[in-house]
């Protein structure tokens, strides 16, 4: 049911919003634990879409808008929408960004998150800073994603632990809502606009989804029109869950 810029899901929708998001945070995890030094994102993409068949869903990211792979596959410094390539090989020290969507049952699931290739005891400073304040910037949104709360409320939160940490925010992609399509109303920024947004209502799912960079908040799309990169250069985090809004405390659905 649509109330002007929020979408309120019926129990059914919840039931099944649940089952996809459920199984695109097992696909996220089984795909973590796959991504290895020396195979290509072509490899990587390929187990994806192994893994999310075998759950019984889809590829929610496959043909969507054209897009030709079946997750989003973001290394270094690609911030979003990485395609996956039989040419580009992960290296001992990349970090990686899986953004996963998975249909079932006529409802999605939707999140991300951005893994070290290596020992994480050895992760240099500037890495783990970006990874644990992109995945803290998450955390935070999640707990102002209260009922009778704004979107901008959620937002400021990210935002917050973003510059807590000294990282770039990038503006130009947010968050979104999400449920029986892949993106449905509200937008939900990271960064704090002069509109408060639509308030948070029961039965409203969200994504809140961090895209942070250790240098500038720019960015561009490279020519293939789907991967965006830093501007300068500085690697870049995503991570992402989806939340239902209740009465009481936020849901997060794509937690294992």
């Amino acid at each position: 049911m649509s109330r002007g810029s929020v979408i309120i899901h019926t129990p059914d929708e919840i039931r099944r919003i649940r089952k996809a998001a459920q199984l695109s945070a097992l696909a996220r995890e089984q795909i973590a634990r796959e991504a290895r030094p020396g195979m290509s994102t072509k490899e990587l993409d390929d187990v994806a879409g192994a893994i999310i068949h075998s759950l019984g869903g889809r590829p929610a990211f496959l043909g969507y808008c054209g897009y030709p792979a079946n997750i989003c596959i973001s290394v270094n410094d690609e911030v979003v929408h990485g395609i996956a390539s039989p040419d580009r090989y992960l290296l001992k020290g990349d970090i990686v960004s899986l953004d996963v969507g998975v249909a079932f049952d006529g409802a999605m699931g939707d999140t991300a998150m951005t893994v070290y290739l290596g020992d994480e005891a050895e992760m240099p400073e500037p890495e783990a800073r970006l990874l644990k304040g992109t995945s803290e910037a998450l955390e935070e949104g999640i707990r102002a994603a209260v009922c009778g709360m704004h979107i901008r409320d959620v937002a400021r939160a990210v935002e917050k632990v973003a510059k807590e940490y000294k990282l770039g925010v990038v503006r130009e992609y947010v968050g979104h809502g999400c449920g029986i399509k892949l993106h449905e109303p509200p937008e939900v920024p990271n960064f704090v606009t002069p509109e408060r947004g639509p308030k948070l209502q029961s039965g409203m799912v969200i994504c809140i989804e961090p895209m942070l960079n250790l240098g500038t908040r720019k960015v561009f799309v490279e020519r293939d029109r789907w991967t965006v990169r830093t501007a300068d250069g500085a690697r870049s985090a995503h991570f992402e869950h989806m939340v239902l809004i209740t009465d009481g405390q936020p849901e997060v659905l794509t937690r294992v």
